[in-house]
């Protein structure tokens, strides 16, 4: 199969890509940058110039394909509507390149964008409220393609995806306790983040690009809910800085924009996606990935 895939050069992405070249697929990736490019053709995939930015460029290389993997996403939290809208736009060019074809779109959303306090099922419909409601139109988006001809599916990733090279929130959080002097978790720690490790979820996306029904809803959660406490304790052990916990009330000012996600209990169950694609997990679990020690050493301080 040939694969448009944007976000290929990401932490996900580049992952994405030698699973599908191993699996005997041709990638065809997105690239805004010299740099992108380069790094695609090394890894053996086609370059495809442009960006979200520029829609005839998505289009394009949608209609040129055999099947989409969108994982690009602009993650300005500051900006995070905008960043839906321009995700929004992406889906929809690529809904209309690939209508009435019967081709596959996998679209990468979130776990996070689900009701809090329970744990969450595929059959779950985004909570536009919550933290990453900016994403909901995407997901609406995505499943509505099913009835136009598209086999679209949505792969729904936890906060945590971690494994080397990772600069999502776990590595944000190993700052701030290396700038504040501890390592926090907010209220009891008892806040549930499910988590992935990087290449389990590449295999996912290939899965959902080769066999997911029309509309599936898929959750890339190896670990259904690891307690915050349990994060902040290895960071804390890791940094050799006290672990601490920090009010709701104090959460802003100590994590800044991280601190309403990482305040978040939002367990989420995979057990339908592993029934349906026979999706097993078998790399470390977030934890384990910690006290591997990866995180902690590009930034440790050299020897006297």
């Amino acid at each position: 199969m040939r694969v448009f895939v944007t976000g290929a050069t990401g932490f996900i992405g580049s992952a994405i890509v030698p699973e599908l070249i191993g699996a005997g697929h041709e990638v065809v990736g997105l690239a805004r940058s010299d740099r992108s490019a380069a790094a695609l053709a090394a890894a053996g995939a086609e370059v495809h110039r442009g960006d979200l930015d520029h829609p005839e460029s998505l289009r394009s290389g949608a209609a040129a394909a055999d099947g989409v993997i969108h994982c690009a996403f602009i993650h300005d939290f500051t900006q995070l509507d905008s960043s839906g809208r321009t995700d929004l736009r992406a889906v929809e060019t690529f809904g209309a390149a690939l209508e009435g074809t019967g081709r596959p779109l996998v679209v990468t959303s979130g776990t996070g964008l689900l009701a809090p306090g329970r744990v969450a099922t595929e059959d779950d419909a985004a909570d536009p409220a919550s933290h990453a409601g900016h994403r909901v139109p995407s997901e609406v988006a995505t499943l509505a393609l099913a009835a136009r001809g598209v086999r679209s599916s949505l792969v729904r990733l936890p906060p945590s995806v971690h494994g080397e090279g990772d600069h999502g929130f776990v590595p944000v959080l190993i700052d701030i306790a290396r700038r504040t002097g501890v390592s926090g978790y907010v209220g009891d720690g008892s806040s549930r983040w499910p988590a992935v490790h990087r290449l389990d979820a590449a295999r996912l996306f290939r899965l959902a690009l080769e066999a997911a029904p029309a509309g599936s809803v898929l959750h890339g959660a190896a670990e259904e809910g690891v307690p915050t406490r349990e994060i902040a304790a290895v960071i804390g052990r890791h940094l050799g800085v006290p672990v601490t916990a920090i009010s709701p009330d104090a959460a802003g000012d100590h994590f800044g924009w991280l601190g309403a996600f990482f305040a978040a209990d939002v367990p989420a169950s995979s057990a339908l996606t592993r029934e349906r694609l026979g999706w097993a997990p078998q790399q470390p679990g977030l934890v384990a990935d910690l006290e591997a020690g990866h995180y902690f050493a590009a930034a440790r301080p050299a020897a006297a």
